[in-house]
């Protein structure tokens, strides 16, 4: 269970691809880097990604397929042809691509599980408090009249919402584009391992769960209270204390549930303006 939310533990001891060639083929080894030099140098780097995977199958899959292909073609007699043989150099291309195919859905894997993890953290700390909330005030002697605990409620609801809305954006995002995979390593995503990523986007994805909630909890507290005109509440916590009618309820809880989900919705628009706001001092500094 551990590994499946933080990945395999890291490997002290890495090798690097000419272990994997060993002394008896060190000639043909040397062969291979005089007739394909980027080759070999790109299936190093592979080599090195490939230890770095999120799960441990997956890497030692990996190792046995870049050890394979390079006993391949160390073993391939064209190899100590006068010039680098076209259809071995063919073979390397498409052996590299399946490669790097496969350390790309490890990652997208890795963020996959840390967003997740991070979602139902974020979850399992928001909800409680809300939910427990209305106790924790009768222990405290505290009593809530019918408008009070409609108001709690309405907080509680619009929150929620939020906080699903800031989650449908960020696995929007996801979707569409790696711009999330790319911000913990600065714009690089191939510099980030797998599990440092995981747990980049676990934290991701608890914040931008509160970051939703307080969006949310914002947009309530400005039209519940009237700052904000421009908008007419279609039934206050008032209205549906003084009402017998359940029709009041209903939009009560729709009109929140809709304001809070489009706020954490939005939660990209907050994320960007701190962004922008860190930039800006930089650069004046």
């Amino acid at each position: 269970m551990c590994e499946t939310v933080e990945g395999a533990s890291t490997d002290l001891k890495p090798q690097g691809l000419r272990d994997l060639a060993g002394s008896e083929l060190e000639e043909e080894y040397a062969q291979f880097g005089i007739a394909f030099p980027e080759r070999q140098l790109e299936l190093q780097l592979l080599y090195g990604d490939s230890q770095r995977a999120f799960e441990a199958k997956t890497r030692e899959s990996l190792k046995c397929t870049v050890q394979q292909v390079l006993n391949n073609v160390l073993h391939d007699q064209r190899l100590g042809d006068s010039g680098p043989d076209k259809h071995l150099a063919d073979y390397l291309e498409r052996e590299i691509l399946r490669i790097r195919v496969r350390i790309d859905q490890d990652g997208q894997l890795a963020v996959n599980r840390g967003l997740n993890a991070g979602f139902v953290a974020g979850v399992f700390l928001l909800f409680v408090p809300l939910l427990a909330g209305e106790k924790l005030l009768g222990l405290c002697d505290v009593a809530l009249n019918c408008t009070d605990r409609w108001s709690l409620l309405g907080a509680s609801v619009c929150g929620g919402a939020g906080a699903f809305g800031a989650v449908l954006s960020v696995l929007t995002r996801l979707r569409n584009s790696d711009d999330l995979t790319r911000r913990p390593a600065n714009g690089g995503k191939a510099t980030v391992a797998p599990g440092q990523l995981s747990r980049s986007m676990r934290r991701g994805g608890v914040h931008r769960i509160f970051l939703g909630w307080l969006l949310a909890i914002a947009a309530y507290l400005l039209l519940s209270t009237g700052l904000v005109t421009a908008i007419e509440i279609p039934a206050a916590a008032a209205d549906v204390c003084s009402s017998d009618s359940t029709a009041n309820g209903t939009l009560f809880w729709g009109f929140w549930g809709a304001v809070g989900f489009l706020a954490g919705f939005n939660e990209r628009w907050a994320y960007g303006l701190v962004g922008r706001e860190v930039t800006t001092r930089q650069a004046r500094g």
